[in-house]
């Protein structure tokens, strides 16, 4: 059946090509355009339709290739790419820019996917993986820089910082949480699902919340302190590095 109905398409395609074909012919002297053949000769004022076009298809030049690297990098173990795009060089960028760029990027990635799969499945090497790794820096720093242009707007025409508004609450365990408004058809007074939450805790739980903050003070002390005592040991192992660090510091 769907054989069938691709052809009766292409003949139906095919016949209204001629019909458009034997509508139009070529002028007889001085002049690279067209006219039609069921205008009047002696009506005034007809443009030229040599850019004009009664049927258009988009002419597919390139098809499941394109999810493939390119033939002259085949066999090979190392590739030449270029460095990540980064926001401050995104951010001078147009939105338009910005649109085209995603997709070019997302080709790219859906490609160097591809390639990680075939690498995977005949056991070798991903020749320059690092190019995946860029890409995805790249669309992550589109993504934020589109973000950023998004929230400036709506703070211009909204006030607006969030996309959904809220605010910033207290739940029952004492954790400060944004909370996202919701549209209902009712009041909030008339509304029992919306009473029954609590937007506060009961005094027995200070007490957790502080040990809670004491866990957290202690567990970044510790962070800061075996920093400290990695860059002690640094320092004894590699002096020299630092007495050029306190150089070009002073």
């Amino acid at each position: 059946m769907a054989a069938a109905g691709v052809a009766v398409l292409c003949c139906k395609v095919s016949a209204a090509l001629k019909t458009s074909r034997s509508l139009i012919r070529p002028r007889a002297t001085g002049g690279t355009g067209f006219s039609l053949n069921l205008l009047l000769k002696n009506t005034p004022n007809i443009t030229s339709l040599h850019q004009c076009r009664l049927f258009h298809t988009t002419l597919s030049r390139k098809g499941l290739e394109e999810f493939f690297d390119d033939p002259k990098n085949w066999g090979e173990e190392k590739v030449k790419s270029g460095a990540s795009w980064t926001c401050q060089q995104l951010r001078n960028k147009s939105n338009e820019d910005l649109h085209k760029l995603w997709y070019v990027l997302l080709k790219e990635r859906n490609m160097l996917l591809t390639l990680e799969q075939e690498a995977k499945r005949q056991i070798l090497p991903m020749p320059s993986p690092e190019r995946l790794e860029k890409v995805v820096e790249s669309m992550d720093a589109l993504d934020k820089v589109v973000q950023e242009r998004e929230d400036a707007l709506r703070l211009l025409q909204t006030g607006q910082e969030k996309a959904r508004p809220g605010a910033w609450r207290k739940d029952i365990f004492g954790r400060i949480i944004w909370h996202k408004f919701k549209q209902w058809p009712i009041p909030w007074y008339l509304n029992k699902r919306y009473n029954r939450k609590r937007f506060f805790a009961m005094p027995y739980v200070d007490r957790f919340d502080r040990l809670k903050y004491e866990k957290q003070a202690r567990i970044q002390a510790r962070r800061k302190n075996l920093e400290k005592k990695k860059e002690k040991l640094l320092q004894e192992k590699f002096p020299h590095l630092s007495e050029a660090q306190k150089s070009s510091l002073a």
